[in-house]
């Protein structure tokens, strides 16, 4: 049996972005965030993705500032650091997950936190500049949080902060933009309000920081 489909890489990205502008509401996106929010939509298959995407409103400039000159992306959880395609980096960043280190489990348990949450602390020498990623725990956008507002570790450039589940990912998420605006100059981020996010829609946004390219990779 045979079937009929597209089966070019470019003309299915260009035809989903197609539908993507004209199913979405995209007018309240600056230039710059629209193709951010596009490829974040592509990622989930949901249009209505649009209303829950907030950014600071200079995310998208300082995380392709920081790539561009080679910062790390932190990340807190292996299937956003494995999603990422290292083609698409700009200088060869390094991607560092901090998850599976020696001694986090038990430190983790020792201190009353997740593993993702325990794993933040080893941030601090990275941070400085650098581009976060979270996107599965809350606790490690939690976190993180804790230790910005402690001065306990270096501002990171930007924060794409899109946990997912039921239980403190719309919290944390909120509580991310209120420290953001409490603290302004301090770092960027971009984040999806509500239960929704996921490693797919932080490596979608991750993919269009990245580079501007539409094409199929």
């Amino acid at each position: 049996m045979s079937y009929s489909y597209t089966s070019s890489g470019d003309d299915i990205y260009a035809e989903s972005f197609r539908i993507i502008r004209e199913e979405a509401d995209l007018s309240r996106f600056s230039p710059a965030l629209e193709p951010i929010a596009v490829r974040m939509i592509h990622g989930c298959g949901q249009t209505d993705l649009a209303s829950d995407i907030e950014a600071s409103e200079g995310c998208v400039e300082a995380a392709r500032r920081a790539l561009h000159i080679g910062a790390p992306i932190l990340c807190d959880v292996s299937m956003v650091a494995t999603g990422i395609p290292r083609r698409r980096l700009p200088h060869n960043n390094p991607i560092i997950c901090t998850l599976h280190e020696a001694g986090i489990r038990d430190a983790a348990a020792a201190h009353g936190l997740t593993r993702c949450a325990q794993a933040v602390d080893l941030w601090a020498s990275y941070s400085d500049g650098a581009v976060v990623a979270i996107g599965n725990a809350p606790t490690a956008l939690y976190r993180l949080l804790e230790l910005l507002d402690d001065e306990k570790i270096p501002d990171p450039a930007a924060i794409i902060g899109i946990p997912v589940g039921f239980v403190g990912a719309a919290e944390s998420k909120q509580a991310l933009a209120d420290w953001c605006a409490a603290h302004p100059g301090r770092t960027e981020y971009l984040t999806v309000h509500g239960r929704r996010g996921g490693s797919a829609i932080v490596v979608s946004a991750l993919n269009a920081l990245a580079t501007p390219s539409e094409k199929a990779f």
